[in-house]
């Protein structure tokens, strides 16, 4: 995995030429190069701004010249008025990074958003909110960096960074203790340390995880809040336990109440609305 700021680089370069390719034939036809304007960033909906340090890299790539002032950051609450940014400089590069903009921070500021109020569902417990690799390909980077500015914890970024035996794995592989003998052995060839965490459906798997023992986080999967009580109390912290599986605002706290460390959510990211923000232009 690139770094984050080369990752944000190479995604806003790859953005600029989806969009633009040879030129924005709407603005050079009918605005004079020449022309200078200013564009406020309105917010017209309350929640997490997210996205500002992605806005600033599109900005930079554009045109460096475009003087930018950031009055609200990535992570503060906002309502509907408030103006997160002014840009001032040519009307044709403030055009063209108008919807490039608007995407990124809409998008990310939507899922900050909602991940803000799961975790503030959390508040006083100690579990907390979890994304997952249900994202957008290739924009996973900037969806999981929204989930922590809103408040939430990311779970692996990918298939590299962590050992996640789920239940294709453990019926492909012939069986709990099948998967984990494997999985622990492949983990020694590593020159890394990686861990281990396994779903179990039922108590019989989650009794045959705890016999095998050797494992990170056990990984509840679609239990009641009851039933995740119970498992909580046999486990009886000898692992990290991480509740998952059709959870819900409404759900929320009684899987936490039920004492997991982690709740994983997919909706954090699959299914969120962008935050309504908008980019009015004026004339200097």
């Amino acid at each position: 995995m690139m770094e984050k700021k080369e990752y944000i680089k190479k995604f806003v370069q790859q953005a600029i030429l989806e969009d633009v390719g040879d030129g924005d034939h709407t603005t050079l036809s009918t605005i004079p190069k020449d022309k200078a304007g200013e564009a406020k960033l309105i917010v017209k909906e309350e929640g997490i701004l997210a996205g500002v340090e992605i806005a600033l890299e599109i900005i930079n790539q554009i045109d460096p010249t475009l003087a930018h002032e950031v009055l609200i950051h990535d992570g503060a609450s906002v309502k509907i008025g408030d103006i997160a940014l002014i840009l001032k400089g040519k009307i044709h590069s403030i055009l063209i990074a108008e919807r490039l903009i608007l995407n990124v921070m809409q998008r990310m500021s939507g899922i900050a958003t909602t991940t803000n109020r799961y975790a503030k569902l959390l508040a006083g417990t100690k579990t907390k909110i979890l994304d997952t690799r249900k994202t957008t390909p290739l924009l996973r980077l900037l969806e999981k960096e929204a989930v922590k500015i809103g408040g939430g914890t990311n779970h692996r970024f990918g298939l590299y960074d962590m050992i996640l035996i789920k239940d294709n794995h453990v019926d492909y592989s012939g069986g709990i203790t099948q998967a984990l003998t494997r999985a622990n052995a492949y983990r020694d060839t590593l020159n890394k340390h990686i861990e281990i965490e396994i779903e179990v459906r039922n108590f019989e798997e989650l009794a045959e995880v705890i016999t095998f023992g050797k494992v990170d986080r056990i990984m509840l999967d679609n239990f009641s809040p009851s039933d995740v009580k119970k498992a909580v109390d046999i486990i009886a912290e000898r692992f990290v336990i991480e509740a998952s599986g059709g959870i819900t605002e409404d759900t929320l706290q009684a899987y936490a109440a039920a004492g997991v460390d982690f709740i994983s959510v997919g909706a954090l990211t699959h299914s969120v609305k962008s935050l309504d923000l908008s980019l009015k232009a004026k004339l200097v």
